[in-house]
């Protein structure tokens, strides 16, 4: 249905809110995970003052958020060089991209984005079909490429600023009206971007010279006329790259594909999906002002963390650390060779330095080397800067070379080989970042320390593992933020560009902080009994990650391209398939739409209103109408599960591909789970669908290279064999000892029934138990998940714990432990501290069945991890040329030859199934399961 005069479109530049909301508020962790989330949450509190502001006169009657799909467009087909010098993404804001996506969509908003498009391509779009059938249209954005739509019907507004946009706004920016806003663009270029322009030519003069002669092309024409020599000849030779420039900023207003114009019309917030998702992110703050609101009590939110407790340093050593002040003014540039071997010599002499990098990127793929850092000592630290530039630059003629600083070859031959030498002892914070760094100039380190991983060994759990905050913790002190010499937004620069001046202090301040840290957290790994922890589980794991991010795994792009067109066939048709079965066209989308169709128009049963009146449509009540044998609640819980397949996997994993490579190169987080769990983002390769057919065809899109395959190790029900371990179950232990089918074995123990001929059904049943009661599942949690009565699934329970008292027993243990200690530990001594273990009411019983949970999860984690730093040197010893490339929780996946491919798998499954520690001999067998394919699905 085409826009009608009486509408108005909200257009929001999605893309431009993350990075605003970003650069406004501090670094915010989720505290359950680690997640970070302060640009979410940012983007939450503007798009609901947004909504809240748009009422009366100003109340859109269709809105949407438009984001960038990535940073490629199809103006990169004719000119390569654009955006492509544009830094990566901050690392913690990465992976928040997603969680901004599945926010837009829990405000009930249209979330739309293009592959091959810019945001302010479809914008356009919408804009000039809206603007066409007569509506109004308002661009939610200050994004100076928006405004040469501005006229007519289009409008912007910054909202930030409360600033309204409009042709006499774009003329006084500009020095031009909004039509020819494009041909100033194309003079004036954009460094940023990458538009070329007219060399020497601003964006005043590109004005003077339009309104002089009327349009680019005719400025073009007559450039020989002009009198000023350098305009003259800027603009003669430089025609073709200028005609290029106005292609790059003109947008394309008929991008195809989109959704359709009735499919933005505003819809309200749902009460029940947007406070989840906010307490899911834990904003408890805006949660409770939208519940307000709404009219409606918040969900149950985490009460304020407790003082973090920190252990006591070795006596003496943080005294003496703290004795030398902070001061940032007293450390070296190195500026030459003679000085930079003084500084190794010193090196020599200690045995130990703290080593930080200053790069181009956070990306280490394709991160280029600034500079490097050293610190022998508190307070004696120095920064070598390698890759400073001065100026500019432009698309025509790289910025020249800082003066005062090294070559970076010659810097490179001085350091090699002492960072490479066993006997000077390396000390970084994250040197997974670093080692990966500088394997790319041929630097091998060893050995090293990592100030995180001592931290993360000791201190699990009670806070970040970053930098910053453990000099806060331990220090008392406020590292330089790096925002000062970057900038924020449009005008942020790499490091390259900060002057070597400033440089310095900030990057010889890492190295001395780094120093510190080590010198304090060092000595805890024997008083806090870790030591094992740390060097067999965690410093060794950090060098194998490294390899196996920069390793990659290879991915088909048409496979995906091809899938998800696949799945838009397959959105498109359920939908048709719902609306038939509905009787009439809605949004399925829209879960108050559906609310109405199911329980007014449909009459099913077990309807329930807020008090916004719309019906609850979550996930839990439409299996319910599903297991009652409606069809419609069942094709929608389809269409849902295609659409998030769809944006997170078939579209988004396109973009993470490698242009070099062409592979994806996820990153491992090793510190962000408490209990020792690795994490993977940009992108998230850990959580694709295992048991549905779409996930299996997400797989396989996951292949390898010719002549190899990809094979698959997976342990068998760990967390279950730890269980019986851990918690002395002679029946469980039994039952894997003989290799038995453990769920049927279950069954029989609960209800007294033969293994031979059991019921499919009453399996099951045991199965929900066997991995429910890991997780400290209740009678209503199993009722839903069997959809049972809450009355069967107690009894269940019961009898579970009646057969295996032993469970019972472990978990009482477990809590008041926990009480006691304050931490649990796994069965290798990982500690995870439970500082909120005391709390009461729902986070109280959630923080116990995660303290019952973490030594099982953790036990399992420190077996996976122990296993993949045994198996490199295993492989190599073997003789084989396998590539271990993912992790994903219980299952390695490794790029092997064909030829080596049975032989690979026996000597990874001896691993594996043999991953104790020699001080830890579990009492349950550990069981590898192999599998091997042409792609991951197959391997699987």
């Amino acid at each position: 249905m085409p826009a009608k005069p009486e509408d108005h479109l909200y257009l929001v530049d999605g893309s431009g809110f993350i990075f605003r909301a970003y650069h406004a508020l501090p670094a915010l962790t989720r505290k359950s995970d680690g997640m970070p989330v302060g640009a979410v949450s940012g983007f939450c509190n503007m798009i609901w003052k947004m909504l809240q502001d748009l009422k009366g006169d100003d109340a859109p009657s269709h809105v949407a958020v438009i984001f960038d799909a990535s940073r490629f467009s199809f103006r990169n087909e004719f000119y390569p060089e654009y955006k492509a010098q544009r830094p990566d993404a901050p690392e913690d804001l990465r992976p928040q991209f997603g969680l901004i996506r599945d926010a837009t969509r829990a405000f009930n908003l249209p979330c739309i984005e293009i592959d091959g498009y810019e945001a302010d391509d479809v914008i356009a779009t919408y804009a000039r079909e809206a603007a066409a059938g007569g509506a109004e249209v308002t661009i939610v954005s200050s994004d100076k490429d928006l405004m040469q739509l501005v006229g007519g019907r289009i409008g912007m507004v910054d909202l930030m600023k409360g600033k309204v946009i409009g042709v006499e706004q774009v003329r006084e920016k500009f020095g031009v009206g909004p039509e020819r806003v494009i041909d100033v663009q194309a003079l004036a270029g954009d460094s940023v971007d990458n538009v070329p322009g007219a060399p020497g030519i601003g964006v005043k003069t590109a004005a003077l010279l339009i309104n002089e002669y009327g349009d680019l092309e005719t400025l073009l024409e007559r450039a020989a006329e002009i009198k000023q020599p350098k305009r003259r000849q800027s603009l003669i030779e430089n025609a073709e790259l200028i005609r290029i420039s106005k292609r790059l900023v003109t947008l394309d207003d008929n991008v195809g594909n989109l959704p359709a114009y009735d499919e933005l019309a505003r819809r309200q917030p749902e009460a029940e999906m947007l406070l989840s998702f906010l307490n899911e992110m834990e904003f408890s703050t805006l949660t409770r002002r939208i519940a307000a609101i709404f009219g409606v009590e918040p969900p149950a939110a985490a009460p304020a963390p407790e003082p973090e407790a920190v252990p006591a340093a070795e006596p003496g050593a943080e005294a003496a650390v703290e004795a030398a002040k902070i001061d940032t003014s007293a450390y070296e540039i190195i500026r030459d060779a003679d000085a930079l071997k003084a500084w190794i010599e010193k090196i020599y002499e200690r045995g130990e330095v703290a080593v930080d990098t200053e790069t181009t990127s956070l990306d280490e793929m394709t991160a280029e080397l600034v500079g490097v850092s050293l610190a022998t000592a508190p307070g004696r630290a120095c920064y070598i800067p390698l890759g400073h530039q001065t100026g500019d630059g432009d698309l025509l003629g790289a910025a020249e070379r800082a003066a005062g600083q090294m070559a970076l070859d010659d810097a490179i031959a001085i350091l090699k080989p002492m960072l490479e030498d066993p006997s000077i002892l390396k000390i970084a914070q994250n040197m997974k970042y670093d080692l990966k760094v500088l394997a790319r100039y041929g630097i091998w380190v060893a050995p090293f320390d990592d100030t995180m991983l001592l931290s993360y060994a000791q201190e699990a759990g009670m806070g970040g593992q970053g930098m910053d905050a453990l000099s806060k913790r331990h220090l008392d002190h406020e590292p330089i933020p790096i925002k000062t010499l970057l900038g924020a937004g449009r005008k942020k620069i790499t490091f390259d560009r900060v002057e070597i001046d400033k440089a310095a202090p900030y990057a010889a301040e890492d190295a001395d902080v780094t120093f510190r840290l080590w010198k304090i957290l060092k000595p805890g790994l024997v008083r806090n009994r870790v030591t094992r922890v740390y060097e067999v589980m965690e410093r060794p794991l950090v060098p194998v990650l490294a390899d196996m991010e920069r390793a990659g795994v290879k991915v088909d792009r048409d496979a995906l391209s091809r899938l998800s067109n696949n799945f838009a066939q397959k959105m498109a048709g359920l939908e048709a398939e719902i609306h038939e079965l509905a009787g009439e066209k809605f949004n399925v989308g829209s879960p108050k739409q559906l609310g109405e169709i199911l329980f007014d128009k449909m009459g099913m049963d077990g309807g329930k209103k807020g008090k916004t009146g719309a019906y609850a449509t979550g996930a839990d009540v439409l299996e319910t109408l599903a297991a009652e044998g409606h069809d419609l609640p069942a094709r929608v819980l389809d269409w849902r599960q295609l659409s998030k397949l769809k944006g997170t996997y078939t579209d988004a994993l396109q973009t993470h591909i490698n242009a070099e490579t062409g592979r994806v190169h996820t990153s491992y987080s090793i510190a962000g789970a408490s209990t020792g769990r690795l994490a993977s983002t940009d992108p998230n390769l850990q959580n694709i669908p295992v048991r549905s057919e779409e996930g299996r065809r997400i797989r396989e899109a996951f292949i390898a290279d010719e002549g190899n395959v990809l094979l698959s190790l997976d342990y068998s029900q760990i967390e279950l064999r730890l269980l019986a371990h851990i918690a002395d179950i002679e029946a469980l232990k039994q039952a894997f000892a003989e290799g038995q089918d453990i769920h049927a074995a279950t069954a029989s123990e609960i209800f007294g029934v033969p293994v031979e001929g059991m019921d499919p059904m009453i399996r099951r049943q045991a199965k929900a138990i066997n991995f429910g009661v890991i997780y400290g599942i209740s009678a209503f949690g199993l009722a839903n998940n069997l959809r049972i009565p809450r009355e069967d699934a107690k009894r269940f329970i019961d009898a579970y714990f009646e057969k295996f008292p032993g469970i019972r027993a472990y978990m009482d243990a477990t809590v008041e432990t926990a009480k006691k200690q304050g931490y649990v530990e796994t069965v290798f001594g990982r500690r995870i501290h439970t500082p909120e273990i005391n709390a009461k009411g729902p986070m109280g019983g959630f923080q116990r069945r995660a303290a019952i949970n973490a030594p099982i999860q953790g036990s399992a984690a420190d077996v996976i991890r122990r296993a993949m730093v045994r198996i490199p040197p295993a492989l190599a010893k073997a003789k084989l040329t396998a590539r271990m490339l993912l992790q994903v929780h219980d299952e390695l996946i490794f790029e092997v030859p064909e030829s080596e491919a049975d032989e690979t798998a026996e000597t990874v499954r001896k691993v594996m199934e043999g991953a104790n520690l020699p001080a830890v001999a579990l009492t349950t067998p550990l069981v590898a399961d192999a599998g091997k394919g042409r792609n991951w699905a197959e391997a699987h």
